[in-house]
């Protein structure tokens, strides 16, 4: 008995570690996923394969996630990422029940009232994606190269706090990175510290 104990826990140790490897890393290739945008279409990130793009993890009752959004900060940044012909997902994995799960409609007006510029915004309810990416906090960044590798996951900035006048002084890490790697240069700071809420799964 005590062998067979040892046994199921040596395996589901491995398990454990087994999950944890499945981890993106940066400078590997970001997780492929297919999410429902907030009228029903599919999104896939394979869809987008040749482009930059920027995910983005969302619950708009977060007061970080307020923060980056009532201050126009993350319409912004939405603009001149796509601007400059990237591609941005804002993903929002609250389950049903939990704080910033609402439905798509009232998503719609949420994001049309903010004058917020994703591309899509995407649901994930069941959290699949957000597990898989590991996103842990409202918001949690990330950035994926036209060859479809991570290049950038973290925090959006060095200033981890909800307040709006800590937005001027702080260092834009996802701006840094898509300008860094368009001018085909290497990501200055690749991985930061995720900060905000946590994802509500």
């Amino acid at each position: 008995m005590k062998k067979m104990f040892l046994s199921s826990t040596t395996a589901a140790f491995f398990a454990l570690v087994s999950l944890g490897l499945a981890a993106p890393k940066v400078g590997e290739p970001a997780p492929g996923f297919s999410l429902t945008d907030l009228s029903g279409q599919t999104h896939s990130l394979a869809d987008y394969k040749g482009k930059y793009v920027v995910l983005e993890w969302n619950n708009p009752d977060c007061p970080f996630v307020k923060k980056h959004y009532e201050s126009g900060n993350m319409q912004k940044l939405q603009e001149e990422a796509r601007a400059k012909g990237a591609v941005w997902l804002t993903i929002n994995s609250s389950a049903p029940g939990k704080q910033g799960a609402y439905a798509p409609d009232k998503l719609a007006q949420l994001t049309k009232e903010k004058h917020a510029e994703p591309t899509a915004y995407l649901l994930d309810g069941d959290g699949k994606v957000g597990r898989e990416y590991e996103a842990k906090t409202t918001p949690h960044m990330f950035v994926v190269n036209p060859e479809g590798k991570l290049i950038y996951e973290g925090g959006i900035d060095d200033k981890p706090t909800p307040s709006q006048g800590d937005i001027p002084g702080a260092n834009n890490y996802v701006r840094a990175a898509l300008t860094e790697s368009m001018a085909g240069k290497p990501v200055t700071t690749p991985t930061s510290r995720p900060y905000g809420c946590s994802v509500k799964y």
